[in-house]
């Protein structure tokens, strides 16, 4: 009660306090940032382990899906959610959606104050000199292989070494799963209500009347991925039942105005490519 009436008093928002604790492999434990995390006020800490130079944090993505409009993600350093300066505004821009907040206790960053969100426009500058730069690098780098009769591009991959591949499909894994967990608020509240009573095709038709143009088995991969990630119940890829035609048009109709009524997401299309 007393945290409440403090946040009332200096206009933070009224949600929970979560913290992130992660540390990379070669680190021992997250307990001296889940001490510094509770001392501010996080009543829930979640924790990651893992490789910094990677994007895959599946804590993380379960945090960001369960997350409520109003709550606070909360980390000691920003070195402790993100890798670059782009992963750091993807993550925020996925909270701002559900109307959440982010602070860094060491720096000068909280999206629910003013002073935070100058700092935050400050760092969407540098990530937008940093993508130019990588550009002109990446431009001259080509220039100059093949002013010396070079190919250009990773001579690992060319050579179609396995370490090279396994890192790009790594790399495109995490992108793959970073577009999904995205946009599962538009599409999967549909999913959970429709399956495993209907098939595929009768929900990437629903999804369409509402504007989200999915494929029956872009969308089965889609749920796939969730439930390999333990954020989507393993029931929905169980096999759909058979159903008489009167029934499944029945149930079809009423998914599609179920749909209507509790759709709270903008009319957009979206697809991927994988």
């Amino acid at each position: 009660m007393a945290r409440e009436a403090q946040n009332r008093r200096s206009g933070r928002p009224q949600g929970r306090q979560i913290g992130y604790a992660r540390v990379s492999t070669d680190e021992q434990a997250t307990e001296a940032q889940e001490i510094e995390l509770r001392s501010a006020g996080c009543d829930v800490v979640v924790q990651e382990h893992g490789s910094g130079a990677s994007r895959a944090r599946p804590a993380l993505l379960r945090l960001i899906s369960d997350i409520r409009a109003g709550d606070v993600l909360v980390v000691v350093r920003l070195d402790r959610l993100a890798r670059s300066v782009s992963h750091l505004l993807q993550v925020i821009e996925d909270l701002t959606d559900k109307g959440a907040h982010f602070r860094s206790l060491r720096d000068p960053i909280d999206t629910s104050t003013p002073q935070g969100m100058f700092s935050l426009q400050v760092l969407g500058a540098v990530a937008q000199l940093e993508r130019a730069l990588i550009s002109e690098r990446t431009k001259s780098g080509i220039i100059a292989a093949r002013s010396k009769g070079r190919l250009p591009g990773n001579p690992g991959i060319r050579e179609r070494r396995p370490e090279a591949l396994a890192r790009m499909t790594a790399v495109q894994k995490a992108a793959y799963g970073r577009r999904i967990q995205s946009t599962m608020n538009q599409w999967l509240p549909t999913v959970r209500r429709m399956r495993p009573d209907h098939n595929w095709d009768d929900i990437a038709r629903v999804l369409k009347q509402r504007g989200l143009d999915w494929t029956p088995e872009r969308l089965r991969r889609a749920v796939k991925w969730l439930v390999t990630e333990r954020l989507a119940d393993p029931t929905l890829l169980k096999r759909a039942s058979p159903q008489l035609p009167e029934d499944r048009l029945m149930t079809l109709v009423a998914g599609i105005s179920q749909s209507a009524v509790s759709s709270r997401q903008p009319r957009r299309a979206i697809g991927f490519g994988k």
